[in-house]
């Protein structure tokens, strides 16, 4: 996409719970994800009980921080719902600048290393990362800046995370013990994350333009690991569903596939939105 035009904005989803408890308290919880692709958020109280669920999606990925964080804008300038005080605020930024390290090899003077080999930096990046516990690692990424300065001018202190910090921790902690072999798709990156007795045998972060790019590198991941694609089950969440031309290839090639489903209630009795859309969010 050529830096100065703006994709075009389609709204997915906007849904809001018959549960008006929410609406009778101050403490409520903003819980937004950005993306290359997109744009979602929910509102709920303390309790998570959400009252509103809403997904933007870019006609085009953008590549350019502040193309995004213009679009952004205009979300929150015609989005009334936003346009308040929240007590919490969370933040997920969805981008393939991040690198696992486990806890034994990480120093925090050091972060720069951690990505320069995989990742094309600047010395303006800021770099942090996210503890994960559940695996005794660091996931060390490049946030969004300029959309984090955003953030804080209309709320004031915020948390935020790398999503593959929670895609991982979701999955590791509704997995059982068996493989687990799981691909999370957007319109641009998908990850694709395997898991054995609750270990990570395999996780990284792909970008793609074609479904030959997506197949590609599902199958090179199969072979990697010396799984066959007869045998291993494939579980999907995100934007994917049986009629997209991403299943179809997938199925050409792999036999077992099934959609991971999230247990949220904001999707039960919801047509427009199916239960493994949305999983780092929502799941």
């Amino acid at each position: 996409m050529e830096i100065g035009l703006r994709p075009m904005t389609k709204q997915i989803v906007k849904k809001k719970t018959i549960n008006k408890e929410i609406e009778k308290t101050h403490k409520k919880k903003l819980s937004i994800q950005f993306s290359l692709d997109g744009f979602s958020f929910y509102i709920s109280n303390t309790h998570n009980i959400i009252s509103k669920f809403t997904s933007f999606e870019f006609s085009k990925a953008i590549k350019s921080p502040e193309l995004i964080l213009k679009e952004i804008q205009e979300i929150f300038k015609n989005e009334k719902s936003l346009q308040q005080d929240f007590e919490f605020v969370n933040v997920i930024h969805q981008n393939n600048l991040s690198s696992l390290v486990p806890n034994q090899y990480f120093k925090d003077n050091d972060l720069n290393n951690y990505l320069k080999y995989s990742i094309k930096t600047i010395t303006t990046d800021l770099i942090v990362y996210d503890d994960l516990n559940i695996i005794k690692a660091k996931n060390v990424y490049v946030p969004f800046v300029n959309i984090n300065n955003f953030i804080f001018q209309n709320f004031g202190e915020f948390e935020y995370k790398h999503h593959s910090s929670i895609l991982l921790e979701k999955l590791i902690s509704q997995s059982d013990n068996s493989l687990n072999f799981f691909v999370n798709i957007s319109q641009s990156l998908f990850d694709i994350v395997v898991l054995k007795d609750s270990q990570i045998l395999f996780y990284n972060i792909f970008e793609y333009q074609t479904k030959e790019d997506f197949i590609y590198y599902i199958l090179f991941t199969l072979e990697q690991l010396e799984l066959s694609s007869e045998e291993t089950n494939i579980s999907l969440t995100g934007n994917i569903d049986e009629h997209s031309e991403l299943y179809k290839i997938l199925y050409t090639y792999v036999r077992n596939i099934s959609f991971f489903n999230s247990k949220n209630p904001i999707y039960n009795n919801q047509t427009e939105i199916d239960k493994h859309s949305n999983f780092i969010l929502l799941g």
